[in-house]
């Protein structure tokens, strides 16, 4: 997960180089977390890099900012044409890409009025979240001791920096027991989703997930793989489920866009149907990996792809040497 090939990001309207990109320590986001951010795949295609549902990426950024009052300076097409031109900038096939929005220096008020917003995009190689190995093999995980939050006390609906704490000390959490991902319960004792991840689970070929009504983020990788399922001809049930029925299931697996499409194999050292990627599991997964690369006709209009036009841009220049060995 580490920066070494990230030549260049795109800072408040311009490309700066890596290890010149700062802000102030009074920034408000940062005493705070009032902030938004997406995260967005890039995948390697026969027509080069191509980035995955962009538009429906960013205009959730939007609507998390608007949940916080965060007014983005920068029009949604403006942020799309940025991120294609980092990737290329930096030369990448495929990569992860971090667009975030947040409350610069002013002062550290808890109501915060007419603060400048701070916008930044960054990208980088990352594999599978969860290893590359999960997405063969699934993962374990464990109930977390703690709760994910209600919509009565944060919009559970927006991407928020702050938010992400109650990720940070579940998934710790996990880790330090010995598995690999953690899993959150509502309020009510529901299942809502992993610490990164939306969860689906099969039962009798029939696919169930949840929604915003058990507090998860609603994810665009799981939206897309809810089509792609529908798309194949299984049912898909959108309700609220509980832990008997997620240790009755015959498959289970997460969706997200770091995770992408991951088997879970056991729950509390309780294996999954055989413990093993599902045969169903593994046809969505296969079908996703198909669109992302633009394998699968049916799903290109998910792809904004990367194209390298060289006079859509005036780069800095001091930043000429890194763009003509890029």
């Amino acid at each position: 997960m580490g920066f070494d090939n990230t030549k260049l990001l795109w800072m408040n309207g311009e490309f700066v180089e890596w290890d010149k990109a700062t802000f102030h320590v009074s920034a408000h986001a940062l005493h705070y977390g009032s902030g938004v951010f997406e995260g967005i795949r890039c995948y390697e295609t026969s027509a080069g890099p191509a980035v995955f549902r962009l538009d429906a990426h960013i205009q959730r950024l939007y609507t998390s900012a608007s949940f916080y009052g965060i007014e983005i300076p920068y029009a949604q097409s403006e942020l799309e044409k940025a991120i294609c031109r980092l990737i290329r900038l930096n030369g990448f096939k495929d990569c992860y890409i971090r667009p975030i929005c947040f409350l610069g220096s002013q002062n550290l008020s808890l109501n915060p009025r007419n603060f400048p917003v701070e916008a930044a995009i960054l990208a980088w190689s990352w594999g599978s979240l969860l290893g590359a190995e999960s997405i063969e093999k699934g993962v374990r995980v464990t109930v977390s001791p703690y709760q994910k939050f209600h919509s009565s006390m944060m919009p559970t609906t927006a991407k928020a920096c702050g938010q992400y704490l109650n990720s940070i000390i579940a998934v710790r959490d996990a880790v330090g027991r010995g598995f690999d991902e953690a899993l959150l319960l509502d309020k009510d004792g529901f299942i809502a989703e992993g610490a990164g991840e939306n969860l689906f689970l099969i039962k009798d070929e029939t696919i169930f997930t949840n929604d915003e009504t058990s507090s998860i983020l609603l994810g665009i990788t799981r939206d897309s793989a809810i089509q792609i399922a529908k798309d194949m001809g299984y049912k898909v049930e959108v309700n609220k489920f509980r832990l008997e029925d997620l240790l009755d299931a015959d498959e289970v697996f997460f969706t997200g866009t770091a995770a992408e499409v991951t088997p879970v194999r056991e729950v509390d050292d309780k294996a999954i149907g055989n413990g093993k990627c599902g045969a169903i599991t593994k046809k969505i997964q296969q079908t996703f990996f198909a669109a992302t690369s633009g394998e699968e006709k049916r799903y290109q209009h998910w792809l904004s792809f990367v194209t390298r036009k060289e006079n859509d841009f005036t780069p800095h220049l001091s930043f000429q040497t890194l763009i003509e060995n890029r």
